[in-house]
């Protein structure tokens, strides 16, 4: 009853924690708000210190931040969002109407993912209701996962936009404006779940109880329904998150393609400073989330059935036995990255020495940019930014969820607020306080990262503590911090720290996305994110500029995916079940 108290009480105050950081935004804010609806009122009024100052009052700015909240809170009970400092209109509408648009995106593209899903996933049924011996997840769900949504919606603008011409590139017009949008955000959800789904169906159908169905005499449709029932409950934690991802690909899908979405409202609420605006718009973001957060949940209750009450589910854990030609591919990609590394650390990145938009040649094997600078130097001198940042936020990470996840009951509120929350919409939130800057994007990435770390070290330390080494201890005299310092972190701190090494090329990943969406550095840093956005104007003239940034961040996804398996545990002997019983609530993050 405590243990349960004790998790209640860590969401209760997570969640209001979240929504009183929301409501002091005004306040916590450098950026002089005042300023800005000054220029929103009168671009003519001189801002002179007593305007700006009655500004302030008028907003409420000097009466401090818990005056703020309770007057914010007060008009979300009445259903008033405020009034947009720029427009000067509710905002309310215009929340509800971009809502509208989001939501719609979003639905396609759960479609696509379901449709990629199935695709990627019936060959992998197929072999095992037929009995035969299962293989690897094929390439195809590889390299859909290996394409941030950002990067894909680039690609899919030039492609089906511009070069084709078979859809409209810009706004929201009905079905067909949602199509590249919905297929850059479905199509990497789907090749995710459809590779975790593939492996699981590859697991479960080595079960005995397979057999013994066939034997029985079931249908072949009869096993492929159970196969799914079967595999999709070990799924349900990564279904959750692939959901909330929607949420920050809806971000960067509604950027690219100009869609009138939240998404985009909220980052342009963010660019002008309209924060009514951008308190309305990351409330309803997070609340998405959240929802598709509760909709996986209560898909695994549905699936699970008893198996949730009493405590126990039988998880069916893909298994893959590594060989040496399953390092080919993410050696490759590492060795092509260190390649241009180390091509173009001697070179300048940031002298105009170039003609603007110079093709590629033996003197510039990268081409120029519009700026005439060497794509090459900045592509090479960009990793050193986007890598660099990732590994210090990777170390960060790791010892916040080392730390956090000690505390299992305490966390557990924490770390669900912070996998709801895509490093997108945090992203918008940390720029909106501190402005747009390489330091602010890797808070913001550290401020989700460390989530899925510490869920890891709660699962594992759980399992540690209820070994009997470590039960008889505090019989033998030995004390909490003792037991935790000597025997629990140590045992765990090997998993883990592979764990969260292996986040890394996504972690980079995430800083290249706010580098593109103008939420990272600025001009004239060469981060990867940053040098694609500035090459987008000129992709029909000039394909180099894209080109060069985006063959950096496949390699580099292809190497997260192709290393994501590796914490994998090796095949177990012949024999042995692939089938272990694990506490509901415990998430193996490995």
């Amino acid at each position: 009853m405590a243990g349960r108290l004790g998790v209640t009480a860590s969401r209760v105050l997570s969640l209001a924690g979240v929504v009183a950081l929301i409501g002091v935004l005004p306040w916590l804010s450098g950026r002089s708000p005042e300023l800005s609806v000054l220029r929103a009122r009168s671009a003519e009024q001189e801002a002179t210190p007593e305007a700006l100052a009655a500004i302030r009052a008028d907003l409420g700015l000097d009466d401090g931040p818990l005056a703020l909240l309770r007057s914010w809170l007060g008009g979300l009970v009445r259903g008033d969002l405020g009034t947009s400092w720029v427009s000067g209109t509710p905002v309310g509408p215009g929340v509800g109407a971009a809502l509208g648009v989001s939501l719609t995106l979003m639905a396609f593209a759960l479609l696509v993912a379901v449709l990629t899903t199935t695709l990627l996933c019936l060959p992998a049924l197929r072999r095992a209701v037929r009995g035969e011996p299962g293989r690897p997840s094929g390439v195809g769900g590889a390299a859909l996962t290996a394409l941030p949504e950002f990067l894909l919606a680039s690609v899919l603008l030039v492609v089906g936009a511009v070069w084709l011409g078979w859809f409209p590139p810009y706004g929201w017009d009905g079905p067909s404006s949602a199509v590249l949008p919905a297929l850059a955000m479905g199509l990497p959800a789907g090749g995710l779940v459809g590779r975790l789904l593939a492996d699981a169906l590859t697991a479960a159908s080595s079960e005995r109880w397979v057999l013994s169905w066939q034997v029985a005499g079931a249908t072949r449709a009869q096993v492929a329904r159970a196969l799914v029932r079967r595999a999709l409950p070990s799924l349900t934690t990564q279904v959750a998150l692939v959901l909330v991802g929607l949420t920050g690909g809806a971000v960067a899908a509604e950027q690219v393609f100009a869609v009138p979405g939240l998404g985009r409202s909220t980052l342009g609420a963010a660019e002008s400073q309209d924060l009514p605006a951008l308190q309305a718009g990351m409330l309803a973001l997070l609340g998405i989330s959240a929802v598709f957060g509760i909709a996986a949940s209560a898909l695994r209750v549905a699936l699970l059935g008893r198996a949730v009450r009493t405590g126990t589910v039988p998880v069916a854990d893909p298994v893959r036995t590594w060989r040496g030609r399953d390092r080919v591919l993410p050696g490759v990609c590492a060795a092509l990255l260190a390649g241009t590394v180390a091509a173009g650390l001697g070179r300048d990145p940031v002298t105009s020495a170039h003609a603007r938009l110079a093709p590629p040649s033996w003197a510039l094997p990268f081409g120029a940019d519009a700026s005439g600078r060497d794509l090459l130097a900045r592509v090479a001198h960009g990793a050193l930014d986007t890598v660099g940042t990732a590994v210090l936020v990777t170390a960060a990470s790791l010892l916040v969820g080392l730390l956090v996840g000690l505390l299992p009951r305490a966390s557990v509120g924490p770390v669900e607020v912070a996998n709801a929350a895509p490093p997108v919409i945090v992203g918008v939130l940390v720029a909106a306080v501190a402005g747009s800057s390489l330091t602010g994007a890797a808070v913001a990435v550290l401020l989700v990262g460390w989530a899925p770390v510490a869920a890891h070290v709660a699962a594992v330390g759980t399992e540690v503590r209820a070994s009997a080494y470590v039960r008889v201890l505090p019989v033998l005299g030995v004390g909490p911090l003792a037991v935790t310092w000597r025997h629990v972190v140590p045992t765990l701190l090997g998993p883990v720290t592979r764990n969260a090494v292996l986040r890394l090329p996504g972690i980079a990943l995430a800083l290249a996305a706010l580098g593109f969406l103008g939420l990272g550095p600025t001009p004239p840093s060469p981060e990867w994110g940053l040098l694609l956005a500035e090459g987008m104007p000129y992709v029909e003239r000039a394909p180099w500029t894209v080109l060069a940034p985006t063959g950096a961040l496949v390699l580099t996804a292809v190497l997260a995916v192709s290393l994501s398996v590796w914490s994998r545990r090796p095949a177990q002997p012949a024999g042995t079940s692939t089938t272990s019983n694990v506490r509901v609530g415990a998430t193996n993050s490995s």
